[in-house]
């Protein structure tokens, strides 16, 4: 069974010929925008919509679906998440990126592999993706999500090393 990764929503109706107004995740425009397919969950069944056509308008993508061709077609769909294969999301990863699933929960340790925490979360402050690390006292502590400080990602291993700056952490 395939998994699913929600990579937008409809958020309204563009025009009358049935093209939706799409929200997605900051910087990900040029992965949105090469879909060919998505798919939207209908109760408890993921039902796949083509899309013939899409393209940027104010922060939003404009998509026109295969079959959905006005108003009225489309506002049943209004508000839905829209979903890709977790295969195809992992084909555009590039080396040094994660899923957020990937990283929630692996330990953290410094470079001499000192426990310090575990990763619960991960958030975007506009420049970096932060990892939210919970210490050992249960303080949550976001750690800047770049080279300099995280040295490395182990998915095997279930840990990320960080250099932990004074500060840092606690």
């Amino acid at each position: 069974m395939s998994k699913f990764i929600s990579v937008g929503k409809i958020v309204n109706f563009h025009g009358i010929q049935g093209e939706a107004k799409i929200g997605f995740s900051k910087n990900q425009e040029d992965f949105f925008l090469a879909l060919k397919e998505v798919f939207v969950k209908v109760q408890n069944d993921y039902k796949p919509l083509k899309i013939t056509r899409s393209r940027l308008h104010k922060n939003f993508a404009v998509v026109k679906f295969d079959g959905i061709d006005s108003i009225n077609d489309l506002l049943p769909l209004k508000g839905n998440l829209l979903f890709v294969e977790e295969s195809t999301i992992r084909e555009n990863l590039d080396e040094d990126e994660f899923l957020i699933d990937e990283l929630v929960g692996l330990g953290v340790v410094d470079k001499d592999g000192k426990k310090l925490g575990f990763v619960v979360g991960v958030s975007n402050n506009g420049a970096n993706d932060l990892l939210s690390v919970k210490t050992k006292s249960g303080r949550i502590s976001l750690v800047p999500f770049v080279k300099a400080i995280v040295t490395d990602v182990d998915l095997k291993g279930k840990r990320v090393t960080i250099n932990n700056l004074e500060g840092l952490l606690e």
